[in-house]
């Protein structure tokens, strides 16, 4: 039998109310992890309700995220607060959870921090969300930050930036408003001629999680079979 990787480790992850958050907290249990899911807003108190039960928290993925009904809206129709609103969902919860998790994390001079951004992170939004595309963005910007801040404690904070996977309603919604040519695109700009499943995005989210990246910290991975060569 395969040694678990995680094997008594404490997770902490957000936004598992479907698809790829809730296959990241599947693989971290099945790797032997404790793992607290949640899609919380008060931080805090929940950090410090897992810090009393467990007395540790090793590992933190901040999933949460979404597009929240915008897609395909010009720029000057783009309001203050729809801005605002992505921005609040993609980035400022991993800003609040990580925060809350660092003091223990600094005390025990260990931890890993994943963050979840998007090919729309590196490149552009698919569906023209403009917030998206830039909230993911500033989420590799803060993987990278934190990295550099956190390492001399033993931390290590790094991102996965998936490319277009059928995970959720919202994510549905998108594919289908491609239509057929659309999809087709899609399809032909990616190597491996497939989207995504939850499952490949949670096995590299595992790999950062794990001691099999100890030596890796600041680092984005593409998650998205290929279509940051050719899209």
């Amino acid at each position: 039998m395969a040694t678990k990787r995680l094997l008594g480790d404490v997770a902490v992850v957000t936004g598992v109310a479907h698809g790829i958050g809730r296959a990241i907290a599947v693989e971290l249990a099945r790797e032997g992890a404790s793992v607290w899911a949640c899609d919380a807003a008060r931080v805090a108190a929940f950090v410090a309700e897992i810090t009393a039960a467990e007395g540790r928290i090793d590992v933190l993925v901040n999933t949460a995220g979404g597009v929240a009904g915008q897609t395909m809206r010009p720029l000057e129709s783009v309001s203050d607060e729809d801005w605002r609103r992505i921005f609040a969902i993609n980035l400022d919860g991993a800003f609040h959870f990580t925060r809350a998790v660092a003091p223990a994390m600094k005390a025990r001079r260990r931890g890993s921090v994943v963050n979840i951004s998007s090919g729309a992170g590196r490149s552009y939004s698919l569906t023209g969300i403009q917030a998206y595309a830039s909230a993911k963005a500033g989420l590799i910007g803060f993987t990278r930050q934190t990295a550099r801040e956190l390492g001399e404690f033993g931390i290590r904070v790094n991102c996965v930036a998936p490319g277009f996977v059928r995970s959720n309603p919202a994510s549905e919604r998108q594919w289908q408003a491609m239509g057929p040519d659309g999809q087709r695109r899609l399809l032909e700009g990616i190597a491996l001629r497939r989207l995504g499943e939850p499952e490949d995005i949670a096995r590299v989210v595992v790999f950062f999680a794990s001691d099999d990246a100890r030596y890796v910290t600041g680092q984005t991975i593409s998650a998205d079979g290929g279509h940051w060569m050719l899209g």
